[in-house]
């Protein structure tokens, strides 16, 4: 990229905007740190990645928001080593911002509509367990295992994703009546 792009990619995002997906990235981290604890109950950490991804959609009606949470989460939990899959855990976070991207893409209400939010909450995490069954057949794990695995872990996923997303619309209603959200 030229110095020139580089600055176009940068001044998408006014300091605002900048400052709010910063927040929802950093408590996708701060979340996923206190969840560390095991708690034995496969896709947990979803109902908090799904609520601010989406979170962070909604907040900075630009395309791109998501995805840039998505990133930034990724990068920072990949550098404090927060998995065990290494720079494969950006993927982890950047699916479900793409996701969530897109969806607001089709349909500019979605940080507004519970229905649309447990929806795309779901897809999101959904795709998000399919970075770990990618991760799985890398490693060569035995077939009937990893569809077990899949089954039950994509299963959580999806109800703790569909369950975060659903409290965006409501947090995002309260944000903008109070003038805090454009």
């Amino acid at each position: 990229m030229t110095g020139n792009t580089k600055a176009m990619v940068w001044k998408r995002f006014n300091l605002r905007e900048a400052i709010w997906l910063g927040f929802c990235a950093t408590f996708i981290i701060i979340t996923r740190a206190a969840l560390m604890l095991k708690l034995n109950i496969p896709g947990h950490a979803m109902f908090f990645t799904m609520f601010f991804l989406i979170l962070g959609r909604g907040c900075v009606q630009r395309m791109g928001a998501a995805t840039l949470v998505g990133l930034i989460a990724g990068i920072m939990c990949t550098m404090l080593g927060m998995g065990k899959e290494g720079p494969l855990l950006i993927i982890k976070f950047v699916l479900p911002g793409i996701i969530v991207d897109a969806a607001a893409l089709l349909y500019s209400r979605l940080a507004f509509s519970i229905p649309a939010c447990v929806i795309v909450g779901a897809i999101a995490a959904a795709f998000r367990y399919a970075t770990s069954m990618g991760i799985d057949w890398l490693v060569e794990m035995d077939y009937d295992i990893m569809l077990k695995k899949a089954l039950i872990g994509s299963t959580m996923n999806i109800l703790f994703g569909a369950a975060g997303s659903a409290l965006v619309p409501l947090v995002v209603r309260r944000l903008k009546a109070h003038g805090l959200i454009s």
